[in-house]
This record gives structure tokens, C-alpha cells and sequence, in this order.
């Protein structure tokens, strides 16, 4: 089956080293990135809590937008795998 007309698709990563990114991305540079986040907004006087609060939304969407070609179908069936329904 090819997917490389997929939208989000990379080529050059297996279903399982995707998932294997997916997960070091979230155990360890999420973390990260939030702690990041925190230190930055603790540069500033607190603003009022509504802005404090967009501030938060919008970091906390921010990080999985150049992420969202690895998260891609990590959830789903490898569809490398032998089989009809991607299972071993």
C-alpha cells in the first residue's frame, strides 16, 4: 500500500520508530517543555489571570504542532505488521 500522497506522512520513519518517538516525546521532552514554560512566565510580573491563562493554552498547543507528523497514527494497527487487521 503506498501512503506517500498521505497527508503528515514520513517516509523515512517506520510505524515503529515513530511510536518509539511518540513516546521519548512525551516521557521526556514534554516534561521539558513545560518546565521551560514555566521558567519563561516566571520572568515577567504575574499578568491578570485571564492572560496568564491564554499564555498556558496556547504553550500547551503550541508544542504538538511541528509534533504532529510523528503522533500520526501512532494510536492505530502497525500497518507494517502481517495480517488483515495489522496484528501479529
Amino acid at each position: 500500500m503506498d501512503r506517500s500522497g498521505a497527508p503528515g506522512y514520513l517516509p523515512s520513519m517506520t510505524y515503529r520508530t515513530r511510536k518509539r518517538l511518540a513516546l521519548l516525546t512525551l516521557v521526556v521532552g514534554l516534561p521539558l517543555y513545560v518546565a521551560l514554560a514555566l521558567w519563561l512566565v516566571s520572568l515577567f510580573d504575574r499578568p491578570p489571570i485571564l492572560v496568564e491563562l491564554l499564555i498556558y493554552v496556547a504553550l500547551g498547543v503550541l508544542w504538538a504542532i511541528p509534533l504532529k507528523r510523528v503522533f500520526l497514527g501512532v494510536g492505530k494497527a502497525d500497518p507494517d505488521a502481517p495480517g488483515a487487521d495489522g496484528r501479529r
